[in-house]
């Protein structure tokens, strides 16, 4: 069997001389293309959405949008930043998916309060690691609560200072923080204070600088976000 010729380098280089002003012609027609593609609505959505996807996997930020508004207004009370409030709740409940939102020693609701912290250590069933023996109405008592000296509050003013409802929470949480110094900038003080570990305090931190190293990011998420559902 005769072997086939080889082709010479020369003839190569030739061959990719002669294809070089196609190949770079075909090049600037696709991106001219792509970019006339992007204005049509339909296109310039799915762009998005892979984006957002590629976003999402990449960073992995799983914060709630609907949680965000919230955080924000609890800063905007208490100075405490946004996102170490989202840092809390992720490390505490994972965002409120644990069910149920309760702990084998008594926290309670989505950011895991001990009644005595939010009803107040002066009540006099408070001690030891905080459980107490506080009533149902008393635990939700806005009186009662300021009474005693505790964080509890009623963030939605519906005459109730509840745990287990995410708004009245996450001010709470706010409000607990920023008494133990997260306003004037003292966060890990703060969060040993919330819970006496130091690998809690490295576990929210992590989140706490995460969210902050991609805080524009993830406003621009929600932005899109309450674009669509507004459909603009």
């Amino acid at each position: 069997m005769k072997q086939k010729k080889s082709m010479s380098s020369k003839t190569k280089v030739w061959i990719i001389l002669l294809l070089l002003p196609f190949t770079i012609t075909v090049y600037v027609l696709a991106i001219i293309g792509w970019h006339e593609l992007q204005k049509i609505p339909a296109v310039k959505e799915w762009t998005v959405a892979i984006q957002q996807g590629a976003y999402s996997l990449n960073n992995k930020l799983d914060i709630p949008d609907e949680y965000i508004a919230i955080y924000k207004k609890a800063e905007e009370t208490y100075g405490v930043p946004w996102t170490l409030l989202a840092a809390h709740h992720r490390i505490e409940t994972k965002f409120s998916t644990m069910d149920p939102l309760l702990s084998p020693v008594g926290a309670e609701g989505h950011m895991q309060f001990m009644p005595c912290t939010f009803v107040g250590w002066s009540h006099p069933s408070c001690g030891g690691l905080g459980k107490g023996e506080i009533s149902k109405e008393d635990k939700v008592n806005p009186e009662v609560i300021a009474k005693y000296g505790g964080y509890g509050v009623d963030a939605n003013e519906d005459g109730i200072a509840d745990p287990y409802d995410l708004e009245d929470a996450i001010f709470s949480a706010a409000n607990y923080l920023a008494a133990s110094g997260a306003a004037d900038g003292e966060l890990e003080k703060a969060i040993f204070n919330y819970n006496h570990s130091d690998k809690y305090v490295k576990d929210v931190l992590h989140f706490y600088h995460l969210y902050e190293s991609q805080l524009q990011e993830i406003q621009a998420a929600a932005a899109l976000e309450t674009k669509k559902k507004e459909g603009l």
